[in-house]
């Protein structure tokens, strides 16, 4: 596809940036649409000057928004989906006519996810692991769109974990505990749990050998996803497979929440087996 002076173009926030596989990921889809789309990489110091600049460009369609922005970039937009309001981030700007909204696609990616890995959440009882970043965006996806019964948070952080589950309380009509993450609280909860969904970055690369939930904890009625996808298959998703459990790794909400992002800048479905292939290419 020539670059030209209809090209639309997108990019990611971020800094650092270096490590990103959202210009391959990206720029592989729109090319097998034929779109005539452009995804680059921005190393973005002050978020406001960014958006700022974006806003002045008529071609720009929209961008993917990372570390340490997420938060930051939030108020400087026109309009903000319900779910990301409530998580207090956005990982997605859409520029629509001079309009910018925000939306959070790791929200709707965590449960397109588990929904493709066959993972039913309508009554079912989930666990949330962390209460971090990530768990905020997985926790209110829950309750705005999965018919979950119950959710547990099991948090490290006791401040960040009471305000994630005072925030969904308030917020939303989800059923939720926030508890502490320790074996006797993993022993109590995890029995009578349908799905752990784990979102700290414990068992990522080099650390490969850490689990939040050592493997006695598990059984085969459990789905287990991990959010973490380097290494593709974590320690936690090792030990789940050997007991039984379904597993949804951490790779598919990558892929799933880019290919959110991709539909809401093109208005066309995502080519995700093309984006599957990009990203797994990675990680051989």
């Amino acid at each position: 596809m020539d670059i030209n002076t209809q090209t639309q173009f997108c990019g990611v926030i971020g800094n650092p940036i270096e490590h990103s596989l959202s210009p391959a990921i990206h720029n592989a889809a729109f090319q097998k649409l034929g779109l005539n789309f452009v995804y680059l990489a921005w190393k973005v110091e002050s978020i406001g000057a960014a958006i700022n600049g974006l806003r002045a460009l008529g071609n720009f369609r929209g961008a993917s928004v990372t570390i340490p922005h997420k938060v930051s970039a939030l108020p400087l937009l026109d309009r903000v989906d319900t779910t990301a309001r409530h998580i207090g981030a956005i990982n997605t700007i859409v520029a629509d006519q001079g309009t910018l909204s925000g939306y959070n696609t790791d929200a709707t990616g965590a449960l397109r996810a588990l929904r493709d890995g066959g993972v039913a959440l309508k009554g079912q009882r989930v666990a949330l692991v962390g209460s971090g970043g990530a768990a905020r965006a997985i926790a209110f996806a829950l309750a705005a769109e999965s018919g979950a019964q119950r959710l547990t948070i099991l948090g490290i952080d006791e401040k960040e974990r009471a305000a994630l589950g005072a925030d969904l309380r308030s917020k939303t009509s989800l059923a939720v505990d926030d508890i502490p993450l320790t074996e006797s609280t993993l022993n109590a909860t995890l029995p009578q749990t349908q799905v752990l969904i784990h979102s700290t970055p414990i068992g990522m690369s080099p650390k490969v050998e850490d689990s939040c939930v050592p493997a006695q904890f598990l059984h085969a009625g459990l789905a287990v996803m991990d959010i973490v996808y380097n290494p593709r298959e974590t320690q936690l998703l090792k030990d789940a497979r050997r007991v039984g459990c379904k597993v949804v790794p951490g790779l598919e909400m990558f892929l799933h929440q880019a290919a959110a992002q991709f539909e809401l800048w093109t208005n066309h479905p995502a080519p995700t087996d093309v984006m599957r292939t990009v990203l797994e290419s990675r990680f051989q």
